[in-house]
């Protein structure tokens, strides 16, 4: 048993609770003292010693209880090292796991992280879907980790959560470009099996977390036999694929440019972070309040927005033509031979290859697939409790158009739906929530998503007895 204690800069001190035999680590302790008495206090597994400072100043002897257990127990002290590592980082405190789980009715492997919380459970589990494209298990763009950050705040708070690499990615099996949303579904039921056979998981609240695309993979799944206990969908899509796909990362003049949408969306939301955060810096060294602080940011913000929907409309007059040569000719080479030639007008002055690349991705089955796919086809075959979330900045699927279709369609499952102010499709919140890491603003999860998800998730759980 081990309690590593951290002085904080305000003098009091902080611990964690490590019990290596348990595979207990880095359980937050309070620690009080007074006097030569110190007291560790771990809430969350209920556990607490009490001991008195030896006059060597290298004991502590007292008594240590836990829920139903009590016992004389001596701590001797060993001092830190004369300094750590700058490259040290303390370790999350829950249980993380590489694991590798099967999809057997498609014969292929997913390679992916399961974190679980410290304590004996059992725990609410859920498996994280990730949108468009192949993506690691992070639901990674830029720096940005929209699914690692969403599980590392689901796995402190009590939700144990496996995470995976997209086919084709990361030791994955398979490949994501030929893969359509019935494959993606089978990924997800599997994902679904190997949490079942995990013996700190509890196996009747185990659920399925999808953002974009990875949302109406978890509606699927919830339709087919031996469903999750519970669906979150971010930014799942309402419209039929063939409307939604226009905006899709990695298609037409973007990819020959070598860009997508939400890579882009990323740069700039932190270029906007950036600058921003300098003109409030600038406004307060001159003297301006908060009311005048608050009217330069809304007018920020207006602009941004402007900005954003005028791009991506363009995009659109870009993809749909595109998506329709493809649509029209159900030949691959014919269909790239026709998307070349239409590439090559939208973007003139590229190498070939980046041409034939941009028509290869246009005709992926995954593309194929999609322009075919409608999301509400089985949603009246889902019965459990589903949570819609949608952002209100969200350009890509818009919040208006496709929340209402999702929400309409569940009409045999326990539905909730909600419009987050001021979050976007990758569900970051307004910049100026951002905290700041050596000086700039950092990209986070918006905290009104992940607090609804963690709340919601455990007003499903049966009171303790």
């Amino acid at each position: 048993m081990q309690f590593v204690v951290t002085e904080l800069a305000s003098g009091s001190r902080f611990a964690v609770l490590n019990v290596a035999p348990q595979r207990i680590n880095r359980i937050p302790t309070a620690v009080v003292q007074n006097g030569d008495t110190v007291i560790f206090y771990a809430e969350q597994v209920g556990c607490q010693f009490k001991g008195q400072r030896t006059e060597d100043g290298k004991h502590l002897t007292g008594l240590w209880t836990q829920p139903g257990y009590k016992a004389p127990l001596t701590l001797e002290l060993i001092p830190p090292p004369p300094s750590a590592p700058k490259t040290f980082r303390f370790p999350p405190p829950y249980r993380i796991e590489e694991v590798t789980f099967s999809n057997q009715p498609d014969n292929l492997s997913l390679h992916g992280t399961l974190t679980i919380p410290a304590g004996p459970g059992p725990f609410p589990a859920v498996a994280l879907l990730s949108d468009w494209g192949a993506q690691n298990q992070d639901g990674q763009y830029g720096n940005y980790k929209l699914l690692g950050g969403l599980a590392d705040y689901l796995t402190r708070r009590g939700v144990a959560v496996l995470r995976f690499h997209d086919r084709g990615v990361g030791g994955s099996g398979g490949t994501t470009a030929a893969a359509s949303p019935d494959d993606r579904a089978r990924d997800a039921q599997a994902a679904l099996l190997f949490l079942r056979t995990q013996p700190l998981l509890d196996t009747q609240h185990i659920g399925l977390i999808g953002h974009g695309e990875g949302g109406n993979i978890a509606l699927l799944a919830a339709a087919r036999p031996t469903p999750p206990a519970f669906v979150v969908t971010l930014a799942a899509a309402g419209l039929p694929g063939a409307e939604v796909l226009g905006t899709q990362p990695g298609l037409g003049r973007e990819a020959a440019v070598a860009d997508t949408v939400l890579e882009r969306l990323v740069r700039q939301r932190a270029h906007y972070a950036t600058t921003t955060q300098a003109q409030i810096e600038k406004m307060r060294a001159d003297g301006a309040n908060a009311p005048q602080i608050q009217v330069y940011l809304d007018l920020q913000r207006l602009r941004q927005k402007a900005e954003e929907k005028k791009r991506l409309d363009a995009l659109l007059k870009q993809q749909r033509p595109l998506l329709e040569l493809v649509r029209q000719n159900p030949d691959d080479l014919t269909a790239r031979a026709s998307l070349t030639n239409a590439l090559h007008q939208q973007a003139p002055g590229l190498p070939d290859s980046v041409y034939a690349a941009g028509a290869q991705r246009l005709t992926t089955t995954w593309t194929r697939s999609y322009l075919r796919f409608y999301p509400q086809r089985e949603l009246e075959a889902v019965q459990c409790p589903v949570l819609l979330l949608h952002g209100t900045e969200d350009f890509l699927v818009s919040s208006i158009d496709n929340l209402p279709l999702l929400e309409k369609g569940l009409k045999n499952s326990l539905v909730q739906a909600r419009r987050l102010e001021g979050v976007n499709h990758l569900f970051q919140g307004p910049p100026t929530e951002w905290p700041m890491v050596d000086g700039k603003p950092s990209p986070v999860v918006a905290a009104s998503a992940l607090d609804l998800i963690r709340s919601w998730i455990q007003a499903m759980m049966p009171p303790p007895k």
